[in-house]
């Protein structure tokens, strides 16, 4: 063949079949994949690691290793562990299913979740543990957890007119972020013949297992309503006729003269450290104190609204 014909490559051959060529891939490489994730949202970013961390140790860990996690505002909660499952379920914690991991190693703690479940009738499924893991966020569940369903709150105008006898008595929170507070807080509502407590639904806990645990089972008969707005849902109350007590260490009033107390009443526990919002207080009739040693600085918020709601109630049997 003349030329330089017999270079390699020169011949052009017609064979069948696909020809080399990208596919596609260098136009797909180039359109890009959308927006950066936020360092906490990508798993394993150490960000995202150390949000976790933060995560579960904030968490509620009562009777040794175990975790409550919340699953967003109006969602179901998991709660992990043998010794969170076991208080849970003898607490008659609303649970809707129990996980058990696939052959578990078995112990009291697992015998006595199953028979209590058992008893009660709830769904137990057998799950294996990466399942488990997954279902608990990654927290320390030793092969048992519940789903606990969403709590239905009540509406604040329900309170108003309360369906139990008695002058009216209702408890607000402002800014009270641990459970185990609003477990006591609505434990002494149920003792001393309040109507119901108003949580708001911003920086403030809601009803969670943990909760409802510290509740002692008074969660299933005292209403606990929920407000988007506090210092409304008060102003709403004064408009009823109520009047509108704050709990706060420079009170204008100490509790024993306190003279309202035989009137409907809201009376509203602030946190223990910020104490009473500006606004909030603002709303209030009467701000009251309650009288202590001077070596002690302030109660603890589950505590000062159990012993304000007994002298309200010492005072209307009076």
């Amino acid at each position: 063949m003349a030329g330089n014909s017999q270079r390699r490559g020169a011949i052009r051959k017609n064979t069948k079949g696909a020809t080399a060529g990208s596919g596609g891939q260098r136009r797909r490489g180039l359109e890009g994949k959308g927006p950066t994730p936020k360092a906490t949202d990508r798993e394993y970013h150490p960000a995202a690691k150390r949000a976790r961390a933060a995560g579960s140790r904030g968490s509620h860990r009562p009777g040794g290793p175990g975790r409550t996690a919340r699953r967003g505002k109006g969602s179901s909660e998991i709660v992990a562990g043998r010794n969170s499952v076991v208080e849970a379920l003898r607490a008659c914690v609303p649970v809707s299913t129990m996980y058990v991991a696939s052959r578990i190693d078995s112990d009291g703690r697992v015998k006595e979740a199953l028979k209590l479940a058992t008893e009660r009738g709830l769904a137990i499924l057998e799950a294996p543990r990466g399942e488990l893991d997954r279902l608990t966020d990654g927290a320390v569940h030793q092969g048992l957890a519940l789903q606990v369903p969403p709590y239905e709150y009540a509406d604040p105008s329900d309170l108003i007119d309360p369906q139990r006898p008695g002058i009216p008595l209702v408890v607000a929170l402002d800014g009270i972020t641990d459970p185990r507070n609003l477990g006591a807080i609505i434990r002494s509502v149920a003792a001393f013949g309040g109507h119901g407590v108003i949580v708001p639904e911003r920086r403030s806990v809601g009803l969670t297992a943990a909760a409802w645990k510290t509740s002692a089972g008074a969660a299933a008969r005292v209403p606990v309503a929920r407000c988007s707005n506090l210092t409304r849902t008060l102003e709403d109350f004064t408009k009823a006729g109520f009047f509108v007590v704050g709990l706060d260490m420079d009170g204008d009033v100490d509790l024993p003269d306190l003279q309202l107390a035989g009137e409907p009443l809201v009376v509203v526990t602030g946190s223990e450290g910020k104490g009473l919002s500006r606004l909030v207080r603002q709303t209030c009739d009467q701000i009251v104190s309650i009288p202590t040693s001077s070596a002690v600085e302030s109660l603890n918020a589950g505590l000062a609204t159990g012993i304000a709601l007994y002298e309200i109630h010492r005072s209307r049997n009076r």
